[in-house]
């Protein structure tokens, strides 16, 4: 598991303690927004949205602030009109940056985004600079020391996955983009434990960062997370385990 993937799931922890301040809520409740704006209201039908949904849920996210939350996406109640833009840029050593962002108004998050990169040291680069060397994917993370990795293996594997990997104390499944949600309920299918799950976005080649470098790239990914119209983030660095549990515990 590389250092971003592990700095990201410290985010996703992070997120699930300050679910209840409303920010997660409000980038939850605009990816179902948009999701059902694109593909319809019925999650049945609807991938986007099913996947929204269950990490709604997954976040203790109230079930009438989901039906909103897809009423507006389909038109049955008014609200903001949200639009899909990414932003490719490097960080501070060169680290390759990819920003998704769901916003009402484009012209203030490019210039909120440029800001955070420029302070940071980077920049925001053009349309498809940083793009190639990432790979999508679906990733499940399941806590290693709640269930029996040959287990793990035996229904990922049946149910599609590419790939699992054990490190520390979590069980990692990789899965293609559309076969996230198939490997993710054969697990609970079988009774094991899933801790987070999400599409993302998978560096094809990594930057090692240490020292000084390795905290501006942190503080870079915190400002760019923290963002009310970032939805997510992704680059390729690597840092050592000790300045990443340092920063989670700052």
């Amino acid at each position: 598991m590389s250092g971003h993937s592990k700095w990201h799931n410290i985010r996703l922890r992070k997120g699930k303690q300050d679910a209840e301040r409303g920010k997660v809520f409000t980038k939850l409740g605009r990816e179902i927004i948009v999701a059902a704006r694109e593909g319809g209201g019925n999650p049945d039908s609807n991938g986007r949205l099913r996947l929204a949904i269950e990490k709604a849920r997954d976040a203790s996210m109230p079930q009438d602030t989901i039906k909103r939350a897809i009423q507006r996406g389909t038109g049955e109640v008014e609200g903001a009109h949200y639009e899909e833009v990414s932003y490719e840029g490097y960080g501070p050593a060169g680290v390759a940056v990819m920003v998704q962002c769901l916003t009402d108004n484009r012209n203030r998050t490019i210039s909120d985004v440029r800001h955070i990169f420029s302070k940071a040291g980077g920049g925001v680069g053009e349309s498809g600079s940083v793009a190639w060397q990432f790979e999508p994917k679906g990733v499940i993370n399941i806590p290693a020391d709640q269930t029996d990795e040959d287990a793990v293996f035996a229904a990922a594997v049946e149910a599609g996955a590419d790939d699992i990997t054990t490190e520390g104390d979590t069980i990692e499944v990789t899965t293609a983009p559309d076969a996230l949600n198939q490997v993710r309920q054969a697990l609970l299918d079988a009774q094991v434990p899933v801790e987070n799950f999400e599409l993302t976005m998978i560096p094809r080649n990594l930057v090692r960062l240490e020292g000084k470098e390795a905290d501006q790239v942190l503080r870079l990914m915190d400002a760019l997370e923290d963002h009310d119209d970032v939805q997510k983030v992704y680059a390729n660095f690597d840092i050592p385990d000790e300045v990443l549990e340092a920063a989670e515990a700052g």
